[in-house]
């Protein structure tokens, strides 16, 4: 996860830098963060937070069978919780 994290910070720090002349120029910039880009990153932000629900709960069951039940009510839950504030940032991504 750290070595994820390092890379995800070069990668920003390295767009942010190259960026910076592009948005000076007059007349313009040549790139533009439309809500598309906004919704990219919401969708990625949600896809690796249900996985690690996932993960979390097939492990949980695996240790505790008998809970299973309780478990995966509550991993349902929590999934919805995440797609309803996805869909959320995602219209207003989109509609800005």
């Amino acid at each position: 996860m750290n070595r994820i994290w390092n890379l995800c910070c070069l990668t920003g720090a390295a767009f942010f830098a190259l960026a910076a002349p592009a948005m000076a120029q007059e007349g313009g910039s040549l790139i533009s963060f439309s809500g598309a880009f906004g919704a990219g990153i919401v969708m990625l932000g949600a896809g690796f937070g249900i996985g690690r629900i996932g993960a979390a709960a097939v492990e949980s069951m695996a240790r505790q069978p008998e809970a299973s039940g309780d478990i995966r009510g509550g991993m349902i839950l929590a999934a919805a919780l995440i797609e309803g504030a996805t869909f959320f940032a995602l219209i207003v991504c989109l509609a800005a």
